[in-house]
């Protein structure tokens, strides 16, 4: 064993630093030794001693490894070489990008100084893990190793918000998203605060995000193995709530999921609440509405509404004039308004003034097209239930499906959701405990051109959410398509499986060039994680699923019903195999 820092033993060294390219405190390479091997994300460290005695760490990772045939002059002295006609000797050269000096003395290592792989202190040295006073586990390193985040660039100590980027389907976005959850809700880095924080999913895809409190009965013992290895927990979610949407033409408001049979409640809102809490303004949340003149219809009409609803009943239904009918349904709603607006004797006092007849029929227009988008969620003809609004404080992790729904009542349902979590926590006044919000899809409602309700609560979110406890953890395809601030203000970014196209935007300028090629072939389950004290992304895998993230895991023969079959045995599609 090889000593030379202290109270760390290394063992040998797995080369020297090559003398024949230039090495800097921030890069230097490693020539192979005999016997050894070094691979991309491999952890090295090396010392250099100052003339005063002091001796300097440097620590860094693999970014490139690379083999020729040194004395060959031609492509074809592989094969003379192989033959052994041509004299030539095979070397290995390791790129290492530097993590860390310690002390900070930017010298750069001597040629033909020993490297050694970093384990133990030396590790956590290199990775700045011994700096984190609150160690969130976020995956395995390529060593096998736990690599960890610090929860103090997440919770909005020094910093918030996650962004994950990748192509849908073979990234692992969401369900990467999930794990990171788990692990802040299992690892105890939260402390007490654990049992109060909560986390609100939107699921836009399927009905994948409906089984999160289910076990994953295709979970394996090397799943579980690794699980154990960061410190958690192989289970689903403990507290867990689903709402859907009603379904459409049910009178008692079902909810309208496929999949699964209970613990889902319905959702909706009442035509008191529309008028009431101006949501009028959720109907025009395209991006491109805000850009029109009818908008400033939309903001009167709101605010008239508001002030000038009575309420009917207890069921939820309202007049809006005094003169008008009883309106029971949204598509009662719209046609009212829409009279109201054509009336050339009301016009004025529903649409504003100086508004031309053009932006009133453009108003129109949009407005008639929300009804059969929309009447589902806005109801004022059924029995009033309590618990018919989206509500977060009764369980841990609440779902939100959204996937029956059509693109324009999707957005309704997060806008309005948002808002109501950004109220409810500026009303508290306290950071803590915590509110997650996972987003997929940020670039379709937060785009990166034009303006609308959702986007703006977004930057609130992304702006102003650190000090309230509100917590993004967003996802989309491209990031080059998402608000910049929104990607600015995210201190943690993950990116897993990237269209070579995409790769190539300077959204990715924190990723290495060889990390930018990495990230166009990686397989589902690697995600590559920047994090503001580590300046060279970390490459980690993380586990299968502890929890169902479709309804055929919830049955061990991945049938979906039938017997279950000898749990721990894992599918032959397992996308996770690897691990």
């Amino acid at each position: 064993m090889t000593s030379t820092s202290p109270g760390q033993e290394r063992a040998a060294p797995v080369g020297r630093v090559v003398g024949t390219r230039e090495a800097t405190p921030l890069r230097f390479h490693v020539g192979v030794g005999a016997g050894q091997a070094i691979q991309l994300d491999d952890v090295l460290v090396t010392d250099r001693m100052l003339p005063d005695g002091e001796i300097v760490t440097l620590s860094g990772v693999v970014s490139q490894v690379r083999a020729v045939h040194e004395g060959a002059a031609f492509g074809s002295d592989v094969f003379l070489i192989a033959d052994g006609v041509l004299p030539a000797q095979t070397f290995e050269s390791a790129e290492v990008l530097v993590t860390r000096v310690e002390p900070e003395v930017y010298v750069p290592p001597m040629p033909g100084a020993h490297v050694f792989r970093a384990t133990g202190e030396d590790r956590d040295r290199a990775l700045s893990f011994d700096r984190m006073d609150k160690r969130l586990p976020i995956g395995l390193g390529r060593d096998g190793e736990p690599v960890f985040a610090n929860l103090e660039f997440i919770d909005g100590t020094r910093g918030a918000h996650v962004n994950i980027s990748g192509i849908s389907g073979v990234a692992t976005k969401t369900t990467y998203a999930t794990f990171l959850l788990h692990s802040l809700f299992g690892s105890g880095v939260l402390g007490a605060e654990a049992v109060n924080t909560k986390a609100l999913i939107f699921n836009v895809k399927g009905e994948d995000l409906l089984f999160l409190d289910r076990p994953n009965q295709r979970l394996a013992q090397r799943h579980r193995d690794a699980y154990a290895k960061l410190g958690l927990a192989a289970e689903p979610f403990g507290s867990f709530g689903v709402f859907a949407p009603p379904r459409r033409g049910d009178p008692n408001a079902g909810p309208d999921v496929a999949s699964r049979t209970t613990g889902v409640r319905s959702f909706y809102w009442t035509l008191v609440e529309f008028c009431a809490e101006e949501l009028l303004g959720f109907v025009f949340a395209d991006v491109e509405d805000e850009r029109q003149q009818y908008t400033m219809i939309v903001h009167h009409i709101a605010a008239k509404l508001k002030n000038g609803f009575v309420p009917i009943g207890e069921d939820g239904a309202v007049k809006i004039d005094p003169d008008g009918k009883v309106l029971r349904t949204y598509e009662q709603l719209v046609d009212e308004l829409v009279e109201l607006v054509s009336d050339e004797n009301l016009r004025e006092e529903w649409a504003g003034r100086a508004t031309t007849l053009g932006t009133v029929n453009a108003f129109i227009r949009r407005l008639v097209s929300s009804k059969p988008r929309l009447g589902q969620l806005i109801r004022g003809d059924i029995a009033l239930r309590r618990d018919h609004r989206i509500d977060t404080s009764g369980v841990q992790v609440t779902v939100v499906d959204l996937h029956n729904l059509h693109d324009r009542a999707q957005r309704f349902v997060v806008g309005v959701t948002l808002r109501q979590e950004f109220e409810r926590k500026e009303q508290a006044g306290t950071a803590k405990p915590l509110q997650f919000i996972v987003l997929d899809e940020l670039n379709k409602y937060a785009p990166r051109e034009g303006s609308s309700p959702i986007k703006e609560i977004l930057l609130d979110v992304a702006e102003r959410g650190r000090s309230l406890g509100v917590i993004l953890i967003g996802a989309q395809q491209t990031a080059s398509e998402v608000e910049r601030r929104i990607i600015a203000n995210a201190a943690i970014r993950v990116v897993g499986r990237l269209d070579p196209a995409e790769a190539g935007r300077p959204e990715y300028g924190f990723l290495p060039e060889a990390h930018r090629a990495r990230a166009t072939i990686a397989r589902p389950g690697t995600m590559f994680v920047n994090q503001p004290e580590i300046p060279v992304p970390l490459v980690v895998e993380f586990p299968f699923p502890a929890w169902a993230t479709r309804v055929s895991e919830t049955f061990a023969n991945g049938t979906g019903g039938g017997a279950p079959a000898a749990i721990g045995v894992a599918a032959a599609d397992d996308p996770f195999a690897g691990l």
